[in-house]
């Protein structure tokens, strides 16, 4: 996948130019013209090695690598000499017409790479020159067309009802050639779909099968890991992969963890399967449960690389570890029809493991069985729900006390304020205090406090 920095519509360094008048000098992005170290810029990015060692040019090796548009790489013969490094866009050769693309390879590692994928001398075509500012022009301008072509074709694709996924269109540099390359699970009949498409866009048409896995290296991604699809920077042949993978590394047989952006298995599953194997090789298969005094003790739990193993009786809930070589002792008693009485060794204390500490072997459970763990969720939540509720309700009767004990203490300060400045009159204070209270100075601008019993009539 193309960088921000670096990419310039057709995803690489030095591919693109800021002025086409000055194709030598001007290069877009990192300005390293084509070879990024960190192979982030171009799709299945190859670091050429030997850059440095330059040779004269009557002893270059005269083939070339050239990348076109979605990491397709094909190769050309050099047969005039030109001067070109990586990046360089050039005029090539292909059947009815011609193509622009970029270099990606050049040197020595292309006579290697030669006999890597056994390519034969007759399939490889002539360079014929390099990419003028008119052609750069030309070549954008047919580039604009792709995604307008793809939509009207996935149009026509319903409308006649055919099972195939369109997933990217890819014109000539002469714009007398589109390329479409689908996806589909059975052979397609697509020949009526030919003659619409050659009506509607007025060029040649090709229709080009591709998998699964082809289509996710085409359009790229992030995969879970973080990091960009190996599938479009670096892998490019494509191992069958099954679900023993998954079971000889002891990973949960969860399809969406499992399975990758194209909706098959995760290549990277094969990555440490040898390692896994090997590993595999001390530990012994226990097909049956152990046979001792208390009862059968089953399998729970087997660490590959720690060489140990989990046994458990059904009626307990802890698990005994013990060590590869401990059960293939107990398995040999047992072949002899003779129950062990302890797990552990005779003269080892039993050391035993709660079964809830093993958080790893009940994720995977959990995965396994999602419908368990949306009803422990579900139970959850409505425990914490009301446990909130709970909490609310005594908030509130706690609030309601502290403002009626509030409003009782204010109560009974302001009468003891009353009969501090009334000594004489504390009878009359406590016999109507709310009318007094009212009125706490009123003998002092030379008026007798009211008295109720004394109104006059």
């Amino acid at each position: 996948m193309a960088c921000g920095s670096c990419s310039c519509g057709s995803g690489g360094c030095g591919t693109g130019t800021k002025n086409i008048d000055n194709l030598s000098t001007k290069v877009s992005g990192c300005r390293s013209n084509g070879t990024c170290g960190t192979s982030g810029c171009n799709k299945l990015n190859v670091f050429d090695w030997l850059g440095n060692m330059e040779l004269p040019s009557h002893q270059r090796f005269n083939t070339m690598e050239i990348r076109f548009k979605g990491g397709r790489k094909e190769f050309f013969r050099n047969n005039d000499n030109l001067d070109l490094e990586i990046g360089d866009a050039v005029i090539v050769d292909v059947p009815n017409g011609y193509h622009l693309g970029y270099v990606s390879l050049r040197g020595e590692l292309v006579r290697l790479q030669l006999l890597k994928k056994r390519t034969k001398d007759e399939d490889i075509r002539d360079i014929y020159r390099k990419a003028s500012s008119r052609d750069l022009e030309r070549f954008s301008e047919v580039q604009t067309k792709e995604m307008a072509t793809m939509y009207r074709a996935r149009e026509i694709i319903q409308e006649t009802k055919l099972q195939m996924k369109l997933s990217d269109v890819e014109y000539q540099a002469d714009n007398t050639k589109a390329t479409f390359y689908y996806s589909a699970d059975d052979r397609v009949d697509f020949r009526e779909l030919i003659k619409v498409l050659a009506s509607e866009f007025k060029v040649r048409i090709e229709m080009r099968q591709i998998s699964l896995r082809q289509e996710a290296s085409r359009l790229g991604g992030i995969g879970v890991c973080g990091r960009e699809l190996c599938c479009s920077t670096w892998l490019t042949e494509f191992k069958s992969v099954s679900t023993a993978a998954a079971r000889y590394q002891n990973l949960s047989l969860n399809p969406s963890k499992l399975s990758g952006q194209c909706g098959r298995l995760k290549c990277c599953l094969n990555y440490e399967l040898e390692t896994y194997l090997d590993a595999l090789v001390d530990i012994p298969k226990v097909e049956k449960p152990i046979m001792t005094t208390r009862g059968d003790a089953h399998l729970q739990k087997t660490d590959i690389f720690k060489k140990i193993m989990w046994f458990s009786y059904d009626t307990e809930s802890t698990w005994y570890p013990l060590s590869t070589a401990r059960v293939k002792e107990i398995l040999a008693i047992n072949e002899k029809g003779t129950p062990i009485e302890n797990l552990t060794e005779d003269n080892q204390p039993p050391k035993v493991v709660e079964k809830e500490k093993n958080k790893d072997f009940q994720q995977n459970l959990e995965l396994e069985n999602p419908e368990k763990l949306d009803e422990r969720d579900r139970n959850r939540r409505r425990k914490s729900s009301n446990n909130r509720n709970e909490r609310g309700r005594n908030d509130q009767g706690r609030n309601n006390d502290r403002v009626r004990n509030d409003s009782n203490r204010n109560n009974s300060n302001r009468n003891n304020r009353n009969d501090q400045r009334n000594p004489n009159n504390s009878n009359n204070n406590n016999a109507n205090p709310r009318t007094n209270a009212k009125r706490p100075d009123a003998h002092k601008r030379g008026k007798p406090p009211i008295d109720d019993n004394n109104k006059p009539k």
